[in-house]
C-alpha cells in the first residue's frame, strides 16, 4: 500500500485532499513534532489489520516472540 505523509497542520487545512487520497486506497500517515502521531487508512485495509493481528490474541499465542509478529509489523510498517 502506498502512502503519504502529512503533518497535522497539513492535514488541518486540507483534509479533504488527503481524505480522497484515503478513498483512492492510499494511507496517509499524520506527523506531529516530526512524531507519527495517526494514520488514516482504507476501510478494507483497517479491517484486514485487526483480523490479522486478532487471530494471535484469539488462539492464546499472542506474545513478543511469536515470528507473526515481525510479519505484521513489516506489513503494516509498526514500529518497535
Amino acid at each position: 500500500m502506498t502512502h503519504t505523509v502529512a503533518t497535522a497542520t497539513e492535514m488541518k487545512n486540507n483534509f479533504g485532499r488527503y481524505l480522497d487520497l484515503v478513498m483512492k486506497g492510499e494511507e496517509v500517515i499524520v506527523t506531529k513534532n516530526g512524531k507519527e502521531v495517526a494514520r488514516f487508512v482504507p476501510r478494507d485495509a483497517s479491517v484486514s489489520y485487526l483480523t490479522d493481528t486478532l487471530i494471535g490474541v484469539l488462539s492464546g499465542t499472542d506474545t513478543k516472540e511469536d515470528p507473526r509478529m515481525d510479519s505484521l509489523k513489516k506489513k503494516y510498517e509498526i514500529a518497535d
